[in-house]
C-alpha cells in the first residue's frame, strides 16, 4: 500500500510540509481567540466541550447559556465569563455564538489544511524508513483524511444544533465523530514522533 501523497516529487514534500505546518500554526492561533469567549461553567473546554457534549440536553444547556437564554448569579467561587460580582445577575452577550458560528466555518478551510500538514509529516516518515514504521505512517497518512472528514461530518451536525436541533440524533454524531478524529490525529502524530525519533533505517 503507497501513502496517499506518494506521488508528490520527493524534492517538495519538506517545502509543502512546512508550509502548511505556517497555515496551521496561524489558524490554530485564531482559533485559539475564537474559543475564549467559549470557556464557561457549562463547557470549560469550549468548543472541545460542545464537541463532546454526547447528549441533547448537555448540549442544549451549552447553547443555552452562548445563546444568553440563562441568566447566572454569580457566588463569588464559580467563575462567569465577565466576573461579575457576587449576588448580581449577569445575561451573556452575543460573542460566543458569533465566535461559536463562525469558528465551525473557519474549520471547514482548517480541515484540510491539518489534514496535508499531518499527511506531509507522515509522508516524509514513510520517506525515512522501511518497513513496518513506514507501513504504519502509510496508513496514518490515510488516518488524517479520514479525520477530516470526520470533522467535517461533526461540524455539520454542530451547526445544525446551533440552529435549534437539540433533540435530535445531532449531539451524539458529533460527538462520535469528535471521538473518531481525535483519536486518528493522535494516531497520526504518534508515528510522526515515533519516526522521527528512530534511527534511519
Amino acid at each position: 500500500m503507497q501513502h496517499p501523497l506518494e506521488f508528490i516529487p520527493a524534492q517538495y514534500c519538506k517545502r509543502f510540509f512546512f508550509t502548511f505546518l505556517f497555515l496551521t500554526l496561524i489558524l490554530f492561533a485564531i482559533f485559539r481567540v475564537l474559543d475564549q469567549p467559549l470557556r464557561m461553567d457549562t463547557s470549560p473546554n469550549g468548543i472541545v466541550s460542545f464537541e463532546l457534549a454526547r447528549t441533547s440536553e448537555r448540549a442544549q444547556a451549552i447553547v443555552d447559556v452562548w445563546k444568553g437564554r440563562t441568566t447566572i448569579f454569580s457566588d463569588g467561587v464559580h467563575a462567569n465569563a465577565m466576573m461579575t460580582p457576587a449576588g448580581e445577575p449577569f445575561l451573556y452577550n452575543e460573542v460566543p455564538m458569533i465566535s461559536a458560528a463562525f469558528g465551525l466555518g473557519l474549520d471547514y478551510l482548517f480541515m484540510p489544511i491539518y489534514a496535508l500538514t499531518l499527511a506531509f509529516a507522515t509522508l516524509l516518515v514513510a520517506q525515512k524508513h522501511q518497513g513496518w514504521i513506514k507501513s504504519l505512517a502509510t496508513l496514518a497518512g490515510y488516518g488524517v483524511f479520514a479525520a477530516a472528514l470526520f470533522d467535517a461530518v461533526e461540524n455539520y451536525s454542530l451547526l445544525k444544533i446551533l440552529l435549534g436541533a437539540y433533540q435530535s440524533s445531532y449531539p451524539a454524531i458529533a460527538a462520535f465523530c469528535a471521538s473518531l478524529k481525535f483519536s486518528l490525529l493522535i494516531f497520526g502524530l504518534f508515528v510522526c514522533v515515533l519516526g522521527w525519533i528512530l534511527p534511519k533505517k
